[in-house]
């Protein structure tokens, strides 16, 4: 399901892209890699943390990372290498793989959908997103969770019609 996502986007989508961009065939944008970031003040409990680090598995099939704080905060009552979260980040096959899910399964199962804001895209191209709800099939668990689309384009007009083609639906 995933391949034909991939076999599309480098069938059809590339091409698109170069000729609406005017670009030569290095430059046109794709996706580089997704990272998913679960964090919360509540993962210091090593239940808690062992659950989001199940969680993350289960819904990418790759396992997770822990993080830990790189400097001490005290209004959060975190202190310097303290367990705060943990991440995946997915490349090539199990990219695709969970974005197919992710668009075709797990977005439409979001309450009062009206689409994403196309406001979130940094200066580099990429789009982060926040995620509350339990939108994931594989686990009855709910997390917050951070999602990152990193992208080879340098500009967000690029990236958004990118992310508009691969099936993210934006806000009008």
């Amino acid at each position: 399901m995933s391949k034909s996502l991939q076999k599309e986007y480098y069938q059809d989508y590339k091409s698109k892209l170069i000729q609406e961009f005017d670009l030569n065939v290095m430059e046109s944008p794709c996706l580089v890699k997704v990272v998913i970031n679960v964090s919360s003040s509540d993962l210091t409990n090593s239940a808690t943390l062992d659950n989001a680090f199940n969680y993350l598995y289960k819904i990418t099939g790759q396992k997770p990372v822990i993080t830990k704080a790189k400097k001490a905060i005290s209004n959060f009552k975190i202190r310097q290498g303290q367990t705060i979260g943990c991440k995946v980040t997915l490349r090539r096959q199990k990219m695709y793989d969970f974005i197919t899910k992710f668009f075709n399964v797990s977005v439409p199962k979001i309450r009062d959908f009206r689409g994403f804001s196309k406001k979130s895209f940094d200066k580099f191209g990429n789009y982060s997103l926040g995620i509350n709800d339990r939108i994931f099939v594989e686990s009855s668990e709910s997390f917050g969770m951070g999602i990152t689309f990193v992208t080879s384009s340098h500009s967000p007009q690029q990236s958004l019609r990118l992310l508009t083609l691969l099936g993210l639906p934006f806000r009008k």
